[in-house]
Formats: C-alpha cells, structure tokens, sequence
C-alpha cells in the first residue's frame, strides 16, 4: 500500500479539493442542508477556520486555517465524509469499499495543499471563487450561491462584479 504524505504544519492554512465518485453527480447540491449541517458539526467539535469554501455538484473547494498547534484536517475531513454519507444509499462499490465500510458516495482520498505565503493564498481563494464559471455551471461568479464569494462581498473584500461575465466573452475555450 502506498504511503502518502500529509502536509504537517501546526496551525497551518491548506487548500482542499474534495470529490464525489460519481463526478457526474448533483448529489452535494441536492443535499446542501445535509452537507451544511454535518460541515458545521464537524467545526464546532473539532474547530477550523474557513477561510475560502465552494460547494460545487460533485466536489468542493476549501481553504481551511488550523488552530495553532493543530495539524489534524485528515480526521475533520473523514468526520465530514462519514457524516454526510450516513442516512445516504450506498452506491455500486468494490470488495474493497464494502470491506472499509465505504459507500461508494467519495473518491477515497482528497487533494490537499500547504498555503506557503500571502500570494499563494489569494490565488487559491480566486481559484475557489471563481470555480463555478470555470466548470460552466454560471457565467459570474455573484450568481452562484454555495460559495464563501458573498461574504468576501459582504465584507467588502471583493466587488459584486469580480471576475466579470462569462457571457459577455465570445469565443469558445478550453483547458
């Protein structure tokens, strides 16, 4: 079995990306009270500041901030992972997922990324902001509702207009 290596810096901020299996799913969206819930549960047991978080169909993007002296994400997120799949229908899975107890509803393990100064951190918070225009699923950033953009607005930290409209740009492009 591979060994993998966490990034292990108490106190530390850290970028997330987390998937569902199924990516053609809407299942975090159809189920956003329930995601928000256990997210929130989750926070109050073992705390974390959110700095930067959107919740997209099939995975979401979070900037975390740890408490001083804390490097623990892994079990915040297994505790989140865990939460939400309970009380949801197992999907089709391998030995190996019925054998860990696993749903079938997660990608087994996530993307993680240690915030290395004040440039890398504005760059992952537009990159999580601006991510649901980037997979089509709006032309501006303001009209998609499950993001932490609103309260950067609220707080007068980014414009109601940042990153512009999508539709306003003719033109097809790729990745």
């Amino acid at each position: 079995m591979s060994r993998y290596r966490r990034a292990n810096a108490k106190g530390g901020v850290f970028f997330f990306t987390v998937v569902l299996a199924d990516r053609p799913s809407n299942l975090l969206i159809e189920e956003i009270d329930r995601l928000r819930r256990i997210y929130r549960e989750v926070q109050n047991r073992r705390p974390f500041e959110t700095t930067a978080v959107c919740i997209l169909p099939d995975h979401i993007h979070a900037l975390w901030a740890l408490p001083e002296h804390d490097t623990d994400f892994s079990t915040r997120w297994s505790l989140i992972k865990s939460g939400f799949s309970r009380g949801i229908d197992a999907k089709p899975r391998s030995k190996s997922k019925i054998y860990k107890r696993e749903k079938g509803i997660w990608q087994r393990r996530y993307w993680e990324h240690a915030i290395r100064d004040d440039a890398d951190l504005e760059k992952h918070v537009d990159y999580i902001h601006f991510n649901p225009v980037k997979h089509g699923h709006v032309t501006r950033v303001m009209d998609w509702p499950h993001s932490s953009f609103h309260r950067f607005v609220e707080r007068g930290l980014l414009v109601a207009d940042w990153g512009g409209d999508l539709g306003d740009i003719a033109g097809s492009f790729g990745e």
